[in-house]
């Protein structure tokens, strides 16, 4: 695979570019299954695993029942005959029955082997939003995998990022777990058609600025940018930055940005309290000390359960106005 992807016009929508990274990870490895409920269907989850039964067999492209156990289990036990799992969870919410496999087990394999033996399972999961999702369907836990020494976390935010991280993880040798918001699935991107990697680990700044950083998580990059073109009109600049990752995190360049512009945003649509955005906040003040010219501030969901009402979940999730008023406060 290329390291680095050649620049191309070519459009493809992020649930696509799920699919093509699939795809050429099984043509380019026999040994890459994809397991989960409903993979099989020709709605393939929401088009991300469309035809590929058709394609690889089903032997290579299996359905599962309501057992995420299971399902998380098969997978691990198929590493071992060297296999390359892709789990699809459709629910991070259900994905829970599977929390001691993934904790207890998968994380922890390499290092109870002394890196004698690997379990390369990657795990994709999906986070819903939107009227009727509720309670149940509807929790963003990335940041408790994020906690966990052994796997890595991955929140891509465009088509482009999410077909390397993919690639650059069905083929490596570490357990993988991708946050997938469902609202980024038909946004489109950039995306090469030639496969390509997308390193862990190395943030990037989609857009330049200097008065102030917004760093936004997953779905909240566009609302981040969106921000960012509303503030310029009002003549003030802003930076943003897409972790990618938050395990592993690029703290350089989250702290550089920060450096830079003196004043933090940090967007995450996670809980408040001891969420992914207060862990950026304290890498930020224990690298830059009093440098920053005001308190960072946090944009993430209140310390509550999402509501069913599509009144109150207007109000329960932060849009582009939270993150432009964020930016004031850091101003003021």
């Amino acid at each position: 695979m290329a390291a680095t992807p050649p620049t191309t016009n070519r459009q493809l929508s992020y649930a696509k570019a799920i699919l093509e990274a699939t795809d050429q990870a099984m043509a380019l490895c026999p040994q890459v299954i994809v397991l989960g409920q409903l993979v099989d269907t020709k709605s393939g989850i929401f088009g991300t695993t469309t035809g590929l039964v058709e394609k690889y067999g089903t032997a290579r492209v299996q359905d599962f029942p309501v057992s995420e156990n299971l399902m998380t289990a098969t997978a691990m036990g198929a590493t071992l005959t060297g296999l390359r799992p892709v789990l699809c969870h459709q629910r991070l919410d259900f994905m829970i029955y599977s929390l001691d496999a993934i904790v207890n087990w998968l994380a922890l394999w390499r290092f109870k082997s002394n890196s004698k033996s690997a379990m390369p399972v990657t795990i994709r999961t999906i986070v819903g939003k939107g009227w009727g999702q509720g309670p149940q369907h509807s929790k963003n836990l990335q940041t408790w995998f994020a906690h966990i020494p052994g796997l890595r976390v991955a929140v891509p935010a465009t088509a482009y990022d999410i077909k390397g991280l993919l690639l650059e993880s069905i083929l490596s040798e570490t357990p993988t777990l991708f946050v997938e918001g469902r609202g980024l699935y038909s946004m489109t991107d950039h995306v090469p058609e030639t496969p390509y990697r997308v390193r862990f680990g190395h943030a990037v700044v989609r857009r330049t600025g200097a008065d102030a950083t917004i760093v936004a998580i997953g779905i909240m990059v566009p609302l981040a940018l969106r921000a960012a073109a509303i503030l310029e009109k009002e003549g003030i600049s802003v930076e943003v930055v897409d972790p990618r990752t938050l395990s592993p995190l690029d703290r350089k360049t989250i702290c550089d940005s920060a450096f830079k512009t003196r004043r933090l945003v940090v967007a995450d649509a996670t809980w408040n309290t001891f969420g992914s955005a207060g862990e950026i906040i304290a890498c930020v003040a224990e690298n830059l000390g009093d440098k920053l010219k005001a308190k960072p501030v946090r944009v993430t969901l209140p310390d509550s359960h999402t509501p069913m009402s599509m009144t109150l979940e207007a109000e329960y999730y932060p849009d582009e106005n939270d993150i432009v008023a964020a930016v004031r406060q850091t101003l003021a």
